[in-house]
């Protein structure tokens, strides 16, 4: 895995912003309060902030064949540990914050806030669904905004790996062995790798992503994924015409996808893949080369523990203002500001305290996990 990207912590950093504001905007009452003052600036983060879960999408898909199958070629021989170190990464965190998230509703509740955004307490089947990423396929409610992401990046992480391992299978050859490389030399200009992501990549532009009952599984999202992994092929080709090809590629498979059927996010995805694939040939000044801002680079490192546990705290400072503030125009708008404030500090003693951590391993998470249930028994005993 190559060393972080200045310019994509960046990114990740903007779009994590984006994504607290929609929340805020989306479900009130603070953005209620403040909208007929401000209401083309409301309007535009319901309606399109949200996009910028895109941006995620194709940055997962870009990391992804960086770590899986940097030049193409089969890495991983052993498809299960994969999986199990992705989702202790990804659950770890998850865990924590989906506590803290049932305690501040449950707090919120007992001091008479009642909002729509508002979860109803947890069951048990719910609990374990949500610690095993099946809340979504299941159909249970979600116990907070935007969990569904984290099973969807799981999907298309171990849809992609398990193509890069069946791919390995195939090819019959040891990891790094002479088969997996002759399918380069060749003289054919894709990998088997390659082959099987442009194929998943188009179906799911072309097909599954038009069909919205299929939007909790990975198959509904994989095009913007696909377009992301790509970009990497792209921008780290040998050869300046490969890097113009996969250029060419995308830009085909995003046309098609937007003639069969308009769709902004998918217009953003492709112009974010595109981006990653052709800076490399662009001649940039110094000044946009060097760029560099630092806040938001942080930003952008804790942004998937900032994700998981804003809006817990975007529900308590709702709550607190409606109930000490509920009308004053003025104060609810710094409410807003607060709620970013408070939501990137706790992401930060999230990403300090758990996601970052060396430590973390099968028994830790299992301890989190039981952490939350404990949280979830305590709420249904009505201790909380």
């Amino acid at each position: 895995m190559p060393s972080r990207n200045t310019w994509l912590d960046q990114a990740k950093g903007l779009a994590c912003l984006l994504i607290i504001c929609h929340h805020l905007a989306f479900y009130g009452p603070m953005s209620d309060v403040v909208k007929p003052m401000a209401t083309g600036l409301m309007d535009w983060l319901f309606e399109y902030a949200r996009m910028a879960v895109q941006v995620f999408l194709v940055l997962g898909g870009y990391l992804a064949a960086a770590g899986l199958a940097p030049q193409g070629l089969t890495r991983h021989s052993q498809l299960l540990p994969l999986l199990g170190k992705r989702f202790v990464r990804l659950v770890l965190p998850f865990a924590a914050a989906l506590a803290l998230t049932i305690l501040v509703t449950e707090l919120v509740r007992n001091l008479g806030f009642e909002h729509s955004s508002m979860s109803a307490p947890p069951t048990w089947s719910q609990l374990l669904a949500h610690l095993f990423l099946l809340q979504g396929v299941g159909g249970w409610e979600s116990l907070s905004a935007g969990v569904w992401y984290v099973a969807i990046d799981f999907q298309l992480y171990a849809l992609a790996a398990l193509w890069v391992w069946t791919s390995h299978r195939l090819l019959h050859a040891p990891l790094g062995g002479t088969a997996a490389q002759s399918t380069v030399r060749s003289g054919f200009p894709l990998t088997l790798v390659q082959i099987g992501v442009l194929l998943l990549t188009m179906a799911s532009l072309w097909d599954w992503n038009l069909d919205s009952d299929l939007d909790n599984w990975a198959i509904y999202f994989f095009g913007a994924y696909g377009l992301g992994m790509m970009a990497w092929w792209a921008a780290h080709c040998e050869h300046p015409m490969g890097r113009w090809w996969w250029g060419a590629a995308m830009l085909v498979l995003g046309a098609v996808a937007l003639w069969l059927e308009w769709r902004t996010r998918i217009a953003l995805a492709l112009v974010t893949a595109l981006v990653l694939a052709l800076a490399g040939s662009v001649h940039w000044s110094a000044r946009v080369r060097n760029f560099h801002c630092a806040p938001l680079e942080q930003l952008g490192q804790m942004s998937y523990s900032i994700f998981l546990i804003h809006f817990g705290i975007c529900l308590l400072v709702n709550a607190v203002w409606h109930l000490l503030w509920p009308d004053s125009l003025l104060l609810n708008a710094l409410g807003l500001l607060v709620a970013v404030a408070l939501s990137v500090a706790a992401g930060h003693l999230l990403y300090q305290g758990v996601e970052n951590r060396s430590s973390a391993n099968w028994l830790e998470l299992l301890r989190w996990q039981a952490g939350t249930m404990g949280v979830g028994a305590a709420v249904a005993l009505n201790l909380i």
